[in-house]
């Protein structure tokens, strides 16, 4: 029986061995989802009469910096030159601020670090953590926070920066374009901002897509958005700027050199009544012709009478004076007429056919055009030209299920030097009616304010645009299937386009409404929509 009892317990031995021995899988436990914790803070948090060189920060777990340029954000703003902080690159448990230069007395400052502060192993971010300490007796607390909202855009972009200036006797309107702000935030990658540790007073607040990353107001390359009136605090908690891109103040930008027929002037701003006047003596032949071109900001100055050039001088007319510019021929770009459809394939009922030229048009002859529909009939037509886009803008009469085909003979169209088209062709078919769909849309409730609508497609581009009716209802015909969305523009000067604002002249840009949601067409529906138009903060 001990012989039989320790034979049983050898083999329960040799069986248990080789169990440990086996290989498992780990379970690995739950994925980890917590952000660093701050464990100690040196000086501690919230630290008055502040005189130290170094602040060290200490995790509870490995962390690492990342886009520490964008996200973090000093307030009031230091130079980069003003501190420094590690591990730039590398992982560690803490992070270290060098001040390296003297601070402002009696101020509170706050390093927010916004999401740059991660864990190394799962990514997991701390969000809109900040480091607050003051060179004063106190901590200020007074806050402002808000939504940045585009003024004409339905999406707003991500990061923009809030700015506070105390309004006293330093401050002036310019002061947006030369100083830095006494306080800032930012959005980072959303649309909501908190101005903290703020003291009493009033300010000047502004909103910027600062391009620059300057803490400056750019005025050719940022938007921005700013009140009426100044905010006071502590009775202001909640904000809503909207931006907006002013139109700059006109400059001319330096000339470029196309060929031997075309020199381009850049400039900011509106170039109405600024003139190009050629001083540099020309033959007697000499002629030019001026186009502003529709998709930059520039005008083409096209000329002939002139083989070879060395230079030639202009005096452009400025925004305070007449600046003299030397044109040289540099790296020559080749070109010839060239000329294209707008459309290929189809055209809707409601569109418009139009011939681009490569170079300026001055000439269209309808003796050699001829528009012909799938019976071979003559169809009528009229025919102009667009000379800033370089174009031939055909009108006729187009019905359905119909097939358009259009012949240009040579000597049709005419440009600046004199050259003509070759034979040019193209056929051009209708749908059916039942292909497209209609939206009847009411605006509601009744609003006494002047506006229009713009219907949209799902890339965001206007495809109709009605205006004020007196019933507040509205049909858009012949529209194909597809996803479409309206905006309302509250046409305050009723020029019948949206105008944009100016913090100079402390004008605010017009006011746009998107409808919420979207409208999904259907091929032969009517689609009947209501346009709610809320309040919005600028209404209250």
């Amino acid at each position: 029986m001990r012989r039989h009892f320790v034979y049983i317990l050898g083999i329960l031995l040799i069986l248990s061995v080789s169990h440990c021995a086996k290989r498992g899988t780990p379970t690995g436990g739950a994925k980890d989802s917590i952000p660093p914790v701050l464990i100690k803070a040196t000086p501690p948090l919230n630290t008055t009469l502040f005189d130290e060189e170094k602040i060290t920060l200490v995790f509870d777990e490995y962390i690492k910096l990342k886009d520490i340029a964008t996200q973090l954000i000093t307030s009031p703003p230091l130079e980069p030159s003003q501190y420094k902080i590690s591990p730039e690159t590398t992982v560690s448990k803490k992070i270290e601020i060098r001040l390296l230069d003297s601070l402002k007395p009696n101020v509170t400052y706050t390093f927010n670090f916004g999401s740059a502060i991660e864990d190394f192993n799962e990514n997991n971010p701390l969000t809109f953590f900040s480091y607050t300490f003051s060179t004063g007796a106190i901590i200020d607390s007074l806050y402002l926070e808000g939504i940045v909202k585009d003024a004409f855009e339905k999406e707003t972009e991500p990061f923009v920066s809030v700015h506070l200036y105390p309004i006293d006797s330093t401050f002036t309107d310019s002061t947006i374009y030369k100083r830095k702000p006494f306080y800032i935030a930012n959005t980072l990658d959303s649309v909501y901002f908190k101005l903290q540790n703020i003291s009493e007073g009033a300010y000047e607040m502004i909103a910027i897509q600062d391009v620059g990353k300057n803490y400056l107001f750019d005025q050719n390359i940022d938007k921005i958005g700013f009140f009426d009136e100044a905010v006071q605090l502590p009775r202001d908690s909640l904000k809503f700027p909207v931006l907006f891109k002013e139109i700059p103040n006109f400059d001319w930008v330096r000339p470029q050199y196309i060929n031997d027929h075309h020199i381009v002037f850049g400039y900011y701003g509106d170039p109405t009544g600024k003139d190009i006047e050629l001083i540099s003596e020309v033959p007697e032949d000499f002629k030019y012709l001026i186009t502003k071109h529709t998709e930059q900001d520039s005008l083409d100055f096209w000329f002939a009478g002139i083989k070879e050039i060395d230079s030639l001088v202009f005096n452009l007319n400025g925004k305070d004076s007449i600046e003299q510019k030397i044109v040289k021929p540099v790296r020559p770009k080749l070109d010839s007429l060239e000329f294209s459809f707008s459309h290929r394939g189809s055209i809707d009922f409601l569109d418009t056919l139009a011939l681009k030229a490569s170079l300026p048009l001055v000439a269209v002859d309808n003796d050699f055009i001829e528009i012909r529909d799938v019976d071979s009939l003559v169809v009528p037509f009229t025919s102009k030209i667009n000379s800033n886009q370089n174009k031939i803008i055909f009108d006729f009469e187009k019905t359905p299920n119909d097939r358009y085909t259009i012949q240009l003979l040579p000597n049709a169209a005419t440009d600046f030097w004199g050259s003509t088209n070759d034979t040019l062709n193209i056929t051009l078919g209708t749908k059916k009616v039942e292909d497209y769909g209609i939206i009847i849309l009411t605006v509601e409730p009744e609003v006494t304010y002047n506006y229009f609508l713009q219907l949209l497609d799902a890339r965001g581009d206007v495809v109709r645009k009605a205006l004020k009716s007196e019933n507040n209802r509205y049909t858009f015909d012949y529209l194909l299937p597809g996803t479409y969305g309206v905006r309302l523009i509250k046409d305050r000067n009723n020029n019948q386009q949206w105008d944009t604002g100016n913090y100079l002249k402390k004008i605010q840009p017009e006011e746009v409404i998107y409808m919420d949601g979207e409208i999904d067409l259907r091929a032969n529906w009517d689609q009947n929509e209501t346009f709610t138009v809320a309040e919005t903060n600028r209404d209250r």
